[in-house]
C-alpha cells in the first residue's frame, strides 16, 4: 500500500479529501485548498459536489 492510502485508512480527514480529489475537485467552492477545511467542511463540500453531479 502507497502512503496516501495507509493515510487515508488512518485519518478520516484525508479519506474525505482523497474521495474529492478522486471526483476531480481540488479547492472548495470557496477556493480554499481542500487540506485547509475542516472535516464537516469538506463533508458539505463532498455532498455539494455529489449532489451536482446527480443533477447531471
Amino acid at each position: 500500500m502507497n502512503n496516501i492510502s495507509i493515510k487515508a485508512m488512518m485519518n478520516p480527514k484525508e479519506k474525505m479529501i482523497q474521495k474529492l480529489l478522486k471526483m476531480k475537485r481540488y479547492k472548495s467552492s470557496d477556493n480554499r485548498q481542500l487540506y485547509e477545511l475542516t472535516l464537516p467542511e469538506l463533508e458539505n463540500e463532498y455532498k455539494t459536489v455529489e449532489s451536482r453531479n446527480n443533477a447531471i
